[in-house]
């Protein structure tokens, strides 16, 4: 995987909490301290049954915050200069109980203290039995905190602890590192909201048994939800917790789609929209030096990014290793594997709609050789053991964050319109641009397509790839109008 220069300099709060997956968060600290984040991390009470202090410290190369109550931590950086010098707070892994501490807005503890304390960007990856993740209890939690804003990675299905298998697993740390990487592309967020931060001093103060600190303001109007008494609000999980986790922080960085809509005579169709579009192909490592790969030099991708982004659309774009240039004013998360492309997309949203251009390999290795393999003297081809990739198209078309618009490809080289409509009925996306590639378009300057819909299905003449993309924007921008 490609370590981005965008993580230089970056600060990243890690919370890691009570898990048997613990373990994950040192080897995701080794990642992003080698792309250039300063990591900090912070042991919950139950993190630190699981990894060692010293462990995480080391990996981190600074100093580990752990003890609300300690004097000596509350000194040297406390609850709330921690949220102020970060750039991002990542939770991983985020067991049951601590998502549901984050939706009641509970306080009680270093972490709790300092996400309340955090207005910008949070990503929260869940790992908990497949019992507990299936619990209604556990849904209506991250409702709560998604629509605050709150990023979810994973959780995967895989063998889990105490021989069960199913969903709940943690995300790899490829993966969150993927998806940490989107969410760091392009941000720019303030520093937390001062009525926050009196909000939650004047309940830790409580707590304690002492007065407000002095100086800070006590008047319902301090509040951010207007509500007079904040301990009793933090203190209840029946009701909902301040709005620490602002809507305008979610995974780009840019106001939540209903409010970003510019209504002024003389605008491009697409102004404050959202797009996200992916390009390329995916990497799937089989040793060091080789990969399974489709044919993609993301031409197409790219020149769909611009194009939805020359009509006032603020674009991500998540590209597998292509030789593309950056399109002009496209924010570009770059990936090499399925996994990580997935992550990325689901760190980009919410979007209005979303172009899933990449030709994403169907499957990869199920181990990849950690050294080069080298070829017998029979010349014997070695075994290789294949396992399906996530399917990404499906699965953002049925991810709770849906975009209002999903569009996919198909590159066909026989059957064309047949295989695009039951493509569009098996993924459950809205439309289809069907690619015939029984010629010379792939890595080509031109594209044959049809574009499969509900309604029907529109036959598109030869055109330069360029063309085949500004016919396509001008489509999504009648849709969305």
């Amino acid at each position: 995987m490609t370590m981005p220069v965008t993580l230089s300099g970056k600060r990243i709060l890690l919370i890691v909490s009570g898990s048997v997956a613990a373990y994950k968060a040192l080897e995701l600290a080794r990642l992003l301290g080698k792309a250039g984040a300063a990591v900090t991390g912070l042991l919950t009470a139950g993190g630190a049954r699981f990894v060692t202090p010293h462990a995480l410290q080391s990996i981190t190369g600074r100093p580990l915050a752990q003890d609300l109550w300690s004097l000596e931590e509350e000194a040297a950086r406390g609850h709330i200069r921690l949220a102020r010098e970060t750039d991002l707070v990542v939770v991983a892994p985020a067991s049951a109980d601590r998502i549901a501490r984050m939706a009641a807005g509970f306080a009680d503890d270093l972490a709790g203290a300092a996400l309340l304390a955090w207005g910008g960007p949070v990503l929260v990856a869940p790992a908990m039995n497949p019992s507990m993740w299936a619990h209604p209890a556990t849904g209506a939690n991250i409702a709560t905190l998604m629509a605050r804003g709150v990023t979810f990675i994973g959780p995967e299905d895989g063998p889990m602890a105490e021989a069960e298998s199913g969903t709940g697993r943690l995300s790899e740390p490829a993966t969150l590192f993927a998806a940490i990487q989107a969410l760091l592309s392009d941000t720019d967020h303030g520093a937390p909201d001062a009525a926050l931060e009196d909000a939650l001093d004047a309940a830790i103060a409580a707590q304690e048994g002492r007065p407000p600190p002095a100086g800070r303001r006590d008047s319902p109007s301090s509040f951010t939800d207007g509500n007079p008494h904040p301990v009793d609000h933090l203190a209840d999980p029946t009701e909902t917790a301040p709005s620490t986790f602002s809507a305008s922080h979610a995974a780009t960085q840019g106001p939540a789609p209903h409010a970003i809509r510019n209504t002024e005579p003389g605008t491009l169709p697409l102004t404050g929209r959202h797009m996200l579009v992916t390009s390329g192909p995916t990497h799937e490592p089989l040793d060091p030096v080789r990969y399974l790969a489709n044919r993609s030099s993301g031409k197409q991708g790219h020149a769909i990014a611009a194009a939805l982004a020359a009509l006032g659309a603020r674009v991500t774009l998540v590209s597998g290793p292509v030789t593309q240039p950056d399109p002009a004013g496209v924010t570009v998360v770059r990936v090499e594997t399925a996994r990580e492309m997935l992550a990325a997309c689901e760190a980009a949203l919410p979007a209005d709609a979303a172009v899933f251009a990449a030709a994403v390999a169907d499957w990869r290795p199920a181990a990849p050789a950690t050294q080069k393999m080298k070829k017998p003297a029979d010349d014997a081809a070695p075994p290789m053991a294949l396992v399906p990739n996530p399917d990404i198209l499906a699965t953002l078309s049925r991810h709770p964050q849906r975009p209002r618009l999903v569009i996919g490809f198909a590159a066909e080289t026989e059957r064309v319109i047949e295989h695009a409509r039951a493509k569009l009925a098996r993924k459950g996306c809205d439309w289809i641009v069907a690619n015939d590639v029984s010629g010379d378009a792939m890595g080509g300057a031109e594209n044959t397509v049809h574009l499969v819909t509900a309604a029907g299905v529109e036959d598109w003449p030869r055109l330069p790839k360029a063309e085949v993309a500004a016919r396509l924007a001008d489509r999504v921008a009648e849709a969305l109008a």
